[in-house]
């Protein structure tokens, strides 16, 4: 799919060409990180689903040390969007914590940590999902895959960008078709009680963040008081690092 049809697709389904262009290059940008189940096909996915594509999230609290975002009806997408822009143009003096209420589905998270990396701000965040996940031990599914992302910035220009989900397969590999529901474990194997642990310690994090149930997201943003990545890069000599470009295949 070229942009010219993701464009129109995503205005057909009445976004405006702002918020298209936004999903757009979130979808595209996963597409060319190999992140495929979170790419292109995620056009055909919003086809299927009811929601107000006008919808706007609404901060209703801010500070310098922190934010709180309602999306109002608006797609996760588009909320985690507007929340880290604001924190760009705006970034704390020195932490802040935004809190995204009723805001489902992000997306790639390191996409939107890489936002905030590449305007020299560390950032971390998770967001919660339907529950998906059981324990090991077995019992009906009780956290998200919640995923976590974390991005350093660094004066190479070259962020780390580390975006890992809990479960074994994501849900949009699932809607895909790149995977079952069986499969939709925790991860790890044998050692799967630790991301378990993770899935369950973020969806609490989040939902004891937010003033009521539903889905949501919680960001931290911060100024870095050092620049680590160069020294780390030059350790490894050349080891690719999370969020490094693929290297390219073999002809």
């Amino acid at each position: 799919m070229d942009a010219d049809e993701g464009l129109e697709r995503l205005r057909a389904l009445g976004f405006s060409d702002a918020d298209a262009a936004l999903l757009w290059e979130h979808f595209d940008d996963a597409e060319q990180r190999s992140k495929l189940s979170h790419g292109h096909a995620r056009i055909a996915w919003l086809e299927t689903l009811e929601f107000d594509p006008r919808a706007e999230p609404e901060l209703v609290e801010e500070s310098d040390a922190f934010e709180r975002w309602h999306a109002r009806g608006a797609i996760g997408y588009v909320v985690v969007a507007r929340a880290v822009s604001r924190v760009v143009a705006s970034p704390p003096s020195r932490v802040r914590v935004v809190v995204c209420e009723q805001t489902y589905p992000t997306g790639v998270l390191g996409h939107h940590v890489r936002r905030l990396a590449d305007a020299g701000l560390v950032g971390v965040l998770t967001a919660t999902s339907p529950a998906r996940l059981a324990s090991p031990d077995g019992g009906p599914s009780v956290a998200g895959t919640n995923p976590l992302a974390i991005a350093i910035p660094s004066s190479d220009g070259d962020p780390v960008v580390a975006d890992v989900s809990m479960g074994a397969v994501t849900w949009g590999d699932v809607v895909a078709g790149r995977a079952t529901e069986a499969e939709l474990v925790p991860f790890g194997g044998e050692q799967s009680h630790k991301a378990f642990a993770l899935a369950v310690g973020l969806q609490l994090l989040v939902d004891a963040l937010a003033r009521e149930p539903g889905h949501g997201a919680v960001l931290v943003a911060a100024r870095p008081e050092s620049d680590p990545v160069p020294a780390l890069r030059a350790q490894i000599a050349g080891i690719r690092l999370p969020g490094d470009p693929a290297p390219p295949k073999a002809p």
